[in-house]
């Protein structure tokens, strides 16, 4: 019965994995529909935040089956607890990816991003791909030095999220309102996405050590 458990107990944890590397794919093809505005890259991100959503409640039912049935105590009920809580943000990260390729598919056949904006989505799309790598990297191993150094890792994603604001304010602005809107939303969305990709490194850094994380 405990080997089962611990199987059980493991296999959560690569279905953790395999979420998060189901969030980074998704990501990059939204990524992709966004900058170069094709729509059915975009309508298979949308698809696909279905399994996504699928995987999420999957993996709360086997959580809330082995709290009911195995009562764990101490860093079993730590792992339980905080598989719980990652699978919430791999979720909200999935969520974001579709918000994006909803952008591009919203604008089809026009870009949503001009040209002159492109370079930060481009930098923001590698960062928040690095970011979610990573994660999954942390998760797998519960690599502590990974997840510390995932808080530096999303200074980049900080710095584009200013810049774009830089650009959005700036006088020269030559793109209209509609488009301002939109890239501010944009802006947001990656913005998110790595600041749950830093919740999840802080979740395993609590799993691992018994002790939140500060910043």
């Amino acid at each position: 019965m405990r080997d089962s458990y611990r199987e059980e107990l493991d296999d959560i944890n690569d279905c953790l994995v395999a979420m998060a590397n189901s969030v980074g794919s998704a990501m990059g093809t939204a990524t992709t529909a966004l900058l170069d505005a094709d729509v059915a890259l975009a309508d298979l991100v949308i698809a696909g935040d279905e399994e996504i959503d699928a995987t999420r409640e999957s993996i709360e039912q086997r959580c809330f089956t082995l709290l009911a049935r195995q009562q764990p105590v101490a860093f079993d009920l730590r792992i339980i607890t905080t598989a719980m809580r990652i699978v919430s943000d791999l979720e909200r990260m999935g969520d974001l990816a579709e918000h994006i390729a909803k952008v591009a598919r919203m604008r089809f056949p026009d870009h949503a991003v001009p040209q002159d904006v492109r370079p930060a989505f481009l930098e923001a799309g590698q960062v928040a791909e690095l970011l979610i790598t990573k994660a999954a990297t942390v998760i797998a191993k519960r690599d502590l030095d990974a997840a510390r150094e995932l808080e530096t890792d999303d200074d980049a994603m900080d710095r584009i999220h200013r810049g774009l604001f830089r650009q959005l304010l700036s006088e020269e602005w030559p793109h209209g309102v509609e488009t301002a809107i939109d890239i501010t939303l944009l802006g947001r969305y990656y913005e998110r996405f790595a600041d749950h990709a830093v919740s999840v490194a802080r979740r395993v850094v609590y799993l691992v050590t018994g002790e939140r994380y500060a910043a």
